[in-house]
């Protein structure tokens, strides 16, 4: 057995649900356009779009964070499913990475080789989680598929995820991990730094790397000015851009269901744009959406932004 058997499971259209269509306007919901390939690891040649989840919640449970995000994928899909679909894209679902015996190495080592399939394939990945841990095998997928590019990545969260790795990684390292892996080849911005969730050790990390970060006492709707500024100079620095949106970066009365909530987060209009502005530059090819822990979530609002945000992203 090849470790894509072990932690590979197919899609299903059992999650994939909603309200049915009219004969005379069928194909309205996203659950009736959504492409189900039932090979494992094939890859629709015909689609825009890929969605592959991270069921893993392993390097959550190693940062000492809530355990729950395992299910993150499946709430996600549920509420994706019931959408309006209005766009012409083609979307697949490429089913799930699987933790086996907490191993998230090879949990991470999976979704990477299915990230460089998906992104060679000219598609749009889209990661869905799971811990955030999910980012270091999303990153090493899509520098397999783009090789000696420069890669930009923006982080949308409220820390830094710049722990070094003490024996084992876990859901705080990962841009920690890319960073030292990658080196000239990747730059990082992550955007909603809270000063209450990062110790002063993770500031002088940022420093040591020269990581420009965005503090969240400046992610306002009156300052958008400035952080575009600030943006459009890091992404003319890349090639490529990778998108990561941890939703514990939002305030918790938006997204009450992640593995660490917080009341001081960016809202989801300020959100809403600076999103739709770094997509209009075209030169997104990944984006995930982490930590969503369902146990915790409040008539599913959590589920319901990412769902939002996935949708967002492919429509014009």
């Amino acid at each position: 057995m090849n470790k894509l058997d072990k932690f590979y499971r197919l899609p299903s259209k059992q999650f994939w649900n909603g309200r049915v269509s009219s004969k005379d306007n069928p194909n309205e919901y996203w659950h009736e356009n959504i492409f189900i390939d039932k090979g494992i690891g094939n890859i629709n040649s015909m689609s825009d779009v890929g969605i592959l989840g991270y069921v893993c919640d392993e390097g959550v449970k190693r940062n000492n964070g809530r355990k729950g995000a395992v299910d993150g994928p499946k709430s996600i899909r549920e509420q994706l499913g019931k959408l309006s679909f209005h766009t012409e894209k083609n979307v697949s679902d490429y089913g799930d990475v699987i933790c086996v015996d907490n191993n998230m190495e090879n949990t991470q080592e999976v979704f990477s080789n299915m990230t460089k399939k998906i992104v060679e394939a000219g598609q749009l990945s889209i990661g869905i989680g799971g811990g955030h841990d999910l980012a270091y095998g999303h990153f090493c997928g899509i520098k397999k598929a783009l090789k000696k590019s420069k890669i930009g990545i923006i982080n949308f969260d409220a820390h830094f995820d710049l722990r070094p790795p003490n024996k084992k990684s876990n859901s705080g390292t990962p841009f920690h991990q890319i960073l030292n892996k990658f080196n000239k080849q990747v730059n990082y911005l992550p955007v909603g730094i809270q000063k209450f969730s990062n110790p002063e050790s993770l500031y002088k990390i940022a420093s040591k790397f020269k990581i420009d970060y965005v503090p969240i006492e400046d992610c306002t709707l009156n300052n958008m000015k400035n952080i575009f500024i600030l943006v459009d100079n890091f992404i003319k620095e890349s090639e490529f851009i990778y998108l990561s949106i941890d939703l514990d970066g939002f305030a918790s009365c938006h997204a009450p269901g992640v593995s660490a909530p917080g009341p001081f987060g960016f809202s989801v209009e300020f959100f809403r744009i600076l999103f739709k502005y770094i997509l209009k530059t075209k030169k997104v090819v990944a984006i995930d959406i982490v930590e969503l822990n369902p146990l915790y979530d409040i008539d599913s609002r959590t589920a319901k932004l990412a769902a939002h945000i996935i949708n967002m992203a492919i429509t014009k």
